[in-house]
């Protein structure tokens, strides 16, 4: 999900193939209705559940075709538990269950037998923080043999941390989770700031410490490492070779949303502890650098690739999740709210306008024009959903917790597979097979010809 995994660029063949002509239409949003903020949500739900194909005879459940990736489903339904949330609208709620639950294995996590090739231990998080937020918002539960979503998270986290890893560099978790793909040696900030997020939102729903001192032992971590600065600026990463010492200076806008929706739920869990508001501050103005003045400093850009046009399948869709974390900080940390919702404003807005691509519906990438750029995709489409329904946060309930109005039940030892103690992960630990390593390999060669095909090495100063 990161530069390393910068997949074979694809061009906008399907755009081109329609012929597009670049209209100014776009969906009309009046941020001061809220029946037009929910409007224009369901316009924008109804074009990316388009591309989702998995309630379709035939089609594998919870999955998203090609070009896409398996973590970009579960991002997916995670946006869709909030359409819900900020809209009341049922429509999709099945199938965001049915694919959800798809896609846990026979010890009830997030590890399906058919994503043990290629799986990371970010992709992992993302269909954790699905889980999650279906907790935090009393989302319909699973059916009655199923783990409740509580379980799911938990176990992500107990798997994860047994995960951590400190043969080099301190700790922390690698990118890679199993030995034979690319990357295994990288330690990145999502893989890290996934945990941290999940640590801090278990914290404060359940109000067990140990999930804190996880929380509080990565962000230690981070702080010691060269990934994150004095200025709460976030690299991409560091490879393990060096042990960790030289950074990978590209910056994303997943990278600091995760950390800042982590650190706002420990201020939250702390009662406002000086430190977190300290953190959760300085993480604010971090992701100054993904509002640029040149484009009047409240609209949103993916830096490291949207101006030169590099970005690949996976990084249309990251506005979204710095567009989520940053809405969910304003209630959890309610001192952000003013710095958060100009951006969150003028960036739905320009959103909007540029969801005027295919006789005005689909959404393009750069939200500073209203001209639709041509690109299109599930990406482009979460992404201008998650900015325009963020605009609903103030007109919902802040996330539940076990204390207050949650339902999903608790299953600490979740993914242990022992009440007592986190044994070995059961497929780390099985015999790697030729087909294994076949199709590892042929993996790693598409990544790393997306990785000479289309990164940017660019690096951000303070």
């Amino acid at each position: 999900m990161l530069f390393i995994r910068s997949r074979t660029q694809w061009p906008a063949l399907v755009a081109l193939s329609l012929g597009y002509t670049q209209v100014a239409l776009g969906i009309q949003l009046d941020l001061s209705s809220t029946q037009s903020i929910k409007n224009a949500a369901s316009t924008v739900a109804h074009g990316m559940m388009s591309y989702y194909k998995g309630n379709e005879s035939g089609m594998s459940v919870g999955l998203l075709p090609d070009p896409y990736y398996w973590w970009e489903a579960g991002a997916m339904f995670d946006i869709m538990i909030q359409y819900w949330f900020y809209t009341g609208d049922t429509t999709y709620n099945d199938v965001v269950t049915q694919g959800l639950l798809a896609q846990i294995s026979e010890d009830k996590d997030f590890m399906p037998i058919n994503q043990t090739k290629t799986e990371g231990n970010d992709d992992q998080a993302f269909w954790a923080f699905a889980a999650m937020s279906a907790v935090e918002m009393n989302f319909p539960a699973p059916p009655p043999k199923q783990p409740s979503w509580l379980a799911l998270a938990q176990a992500v986290f107990n798997e994860q941390a047994h995960r951590w890893d400190t043969t080099k560099c301190g700790g922390g978790l690698r990118w890679q989770i199993f030995t034979w793909n690319k990357g295994y040696e990288y330690k990145n900030s999502i893989s890290n700031g996934g945990f941290f997020q999940l640590a801090a939102r278990l914290a404060r729903y359940t109000g067990n410490q140990t999930y804190a001192d996880w929380a509080q032992k990565t962000w230690d971590w981070m702080e010691q490492s060269t990934l994150l600065t004095d200025q709460y600026n976030i690299y991409d990463g560091a490879d393990m070779s060096n042990n960790c010492t030289v950074p990978i200076e590209l910056q994303w806008t997943y990278n600091v949303g995760t950390f800042l929706m982590g650190a706002a739920n420990m201020y939250n869990y702390t009662d406002g502890d000086p430190s977190w508001r300290t953190h959760t501050e300085g993480l604010l103005n971090g992701t100054k650098v993904f509002f640029p003045q040149s484009l009047g400093g409240n609209i949103m850009q993916e830096v490291a690739c949207e101006p030169q046009g590099s970005c690949n399948n996976d990084q249309p869709s990251f506005k979204a999740y710095l567009s989520r974390w940053m809405a969910a900080t304003t209630q959890i940390a309610p001192f952000s709210a003013s710095f958060v919702m100009q951006k969150l404003q003028a960036s739905a807005q320009g959103a909007a306008k540029q969801c005027s691509g295919n006789g005005g519906t689909t959404c393009g990438r750069t939200w500073n024009t209203a001209t639709w750029d041509g690109k299109q995709g599930v990406g482009e489409e979460m992404s201008a959903l998650s900015v325009i329904q963020s605009n609903l946060i103030s007109k919902v309930a802040p996330p539940v917790t076990a204390a207050r109005g949650g339902t999903s039940k608790s299953e600490p030892a979740a993914g242990t597979g022992n009440s007592n103690q986190v044994p070995a992960d059961p497929i780390l630990t099985r015999k790697v097979t030729m087909g294994d390593k076949a199709g590892a390999g042929i993996l790693t060669a598409l990544v790393l010809g997306g990785l000479l095909g289309s990164t940017w090495w660019i690096s951000f100063g303070s």
